[in-house]
């Protein structure tokens, strides 16, 4: 991604963004591993105003425990399309937004990692919800995303482990977050590059962050 394009991507408001999650044979790209599913949901003005999901085949049976845990069988893979035809037109609908994942960093090597076996890219840029959470809500009893759904009572109707299911939660911790900033600091309309910021940020040292970005703003 160019210059231009990360500035671009920097200034669009962090609650205009494709949230998305995997599922896959395992832990690694690096080792060999493939996506099995994919799920996003297109966040816009921050309004979810689509959705796309689709199992894919990696062209290999998944061991039981991938089955048991994700209630992705081998006999779904086997109906489902290559992963480079999904991946293409995930890379469609991506088009040019900014992206979004907790636990990002497993969802981007991914991500990477597909796209690069079918030469596909994306321009926008990537942000964690994981990692912002540890920020905002320091007093979670810990991070994941399903602890973090019921810490703040968002309502949820469906299984973790599936990837329109955890794109679509992430979407609502999302925009809970965003609410509470604008509630709590007076901050709305965040761009995505403070986000990127406050992600990095030192526990320690958010409020201040948060009370001298509200500040010079206002």
């Amino acid at each position: 991604m160019n210059n231009t394009s990360v500035k671009q991507s920097n200034n669009i408001a962090a609650d205009t963004i494709v949230v998305l999650d995997f599922e896959t044979t395992g832990l690694s790209p690096e080792q060999g591993d493939r996506a099995i599913e994919i799920g996003a949901v297109r966040i816009r003005n921050g309004e979810v105003i689509d959705s796309f999901q689709e199992l894919m085949n990696p062209g290999r049976r998944i061991n039981s425990f991938i089955e048991q845990y994700t209630g992705i069988t081998n006999p779904m893979l086997s109906k489902a399309k290559p992963c480079a035809d999904v991946m293409s037109r995930f890379a469609d609908y991506i088009g040019d937004d900014n992206l979004l994942a907790h636990n990002a960093s497993f969802d981007k090597k991914f991500l990477d990692a597909e796209f690069t076996r079918i030469n596909r890219s994306y321009k926008g840029s990537f942000a964690c919800s994981l990692l912002v959470s540890r920020r905002v809500y320091q007093d979670a009893p810990n991070h994941r995303l399903g602890t973090l759904v019921d810490y703040k009572n968002l309502s949820s109707e469906g299984n973790f482990h599936r990837a329109l299911f955890d794109s679509q939660m992430t979407a609502k911790l999302w925009l809970k977050i965003l609410e509470d900033l604008g509630e709590q600091y007076q901050l709305y309309d965040i761009p995505f590059a403070f986000i990127t910021k406050l992600a990095k940020t030192p526990k320690n040292a958010v409020p201040k962050l948060l009370l001298e970005y509200a500040k010079n703003r206002g």
